[in-house]
């Protein structure tokens, strides 16, 4: 409450009165603006291995014709310190943005051979700062799927059609993005983008590297799916091919569902939702 004293100076001193009366006002570092906020482009990446085909680690030509995700809980975050997926400190946020919406995107959507291999997932209007962490969900959509594969695969004179289907929910949660160039680096009324991207080839394997990579060693192939076709057509979920592997590779299958996340080639946290 302001005082008497202070009132009478007001009526004595307007100049006075002024000047306290801005000091009483908010610092114009706590005041908060829309204006001061940038955009964060948000983008998914199959890379080359979804848009352009490749060869299975035991010779099997993968082209794909739709690869399905239903991405969902999209949160970008401005963390201190930075969050390392691979060590034992839980993700500190001090800032975070979110999309609102389920996003289903289609990686194996658009041209070849165009020069953008990321396909859109959504904008936030965010504040700035660096941006060096990332988590979204694969989310079951009304048919059940959180993951679709469809393609050809084709080894020799034989050819698979097959879809894929990930039947369960699946969350990750990644450090800052490592690539050619760095990402989420926001500023005011700027605009940065950040990329979920996803390794089919841990699933498959790499023909173009030795068997005794430790990519391949990793890696199931087609073969195991291959044999599964009935009719040299494969339609199956991830809990059939649990069920239908041998034990050693539908364990194996159970690792590499959650090790397909990654931002570049920065590593994530997985886990069954």
């Amino acid at each position: 409450m302001l005082s008497r004293r202070f009132l009478i100076n007001c009526l004595l001193g307007p100049i006075i009165c002024g000047v306290l009366l801005a000091s009483c006002q908010s610092s114009p570092e706590k005041v908060s603006s829309k204006t001061s906020q940038g955009i964060l482009t948000i983008r998914a990446n199959g890379e080359d291995f979804i848009r352009q085909g490749f060869t299975s680690k035991d010779g099997w030509h993968l082209d794909f014709k739709r690869v399905a995700v239903n991405l969902g809980a999209v949160t970008a975050y401005q963390t201190a310190p930075s969050f390392d997926p691979e060590g034992s400190q839980p993700l500190r946020a001090k800032q975070q943005v979110s999309l609102e919406d389920t996003q289903p995107v289609d990686l194996a959507a658009g041209d070849r051979t165009a020069e953008t291999k990321t396909i859109l997932v959504g904008t936030i209007p965010a504040p700035p700062g660096h941006y060096n962490a990332l988590s979204w969900q694969l989310l079951k959509d009304a048919a059940g799927y959180s993951l679709v594969l469809q393609g050809l695969a084709q080894k020799g004179a034989q050819q698979i059609p097959f879809t894929l289907k990930l039947d369960r929910n699946v969350a990750f949660v990644c450090g800052d993005y490592v690539g050619e160039e760095r990402k989420g680096l926001l500023t005011s009324a700027g605009q940065a983008d950040l990329e979920a991207t996803f390794h089919f080839d841990h699933l498959f394997g790499d023909g173009s590297l030795s068997s005794e990579d430790e990519l391949n060693r990793g890696a199931l192939g087609f073969g195991p799916l291959a044999q599964l076709a009935t009719q040299n057509r494969l339609e199956i979920t991830a809990s059939e091919l649990a069920r239908q592997l041998p034990p050693e590779e539908a364990q194996k299958l159970e690792t590499l569902w959650l090790s397909l996340g990654h931002v570049g080639e920065g590593h994530c946290q997985a886990k069954y939702l």
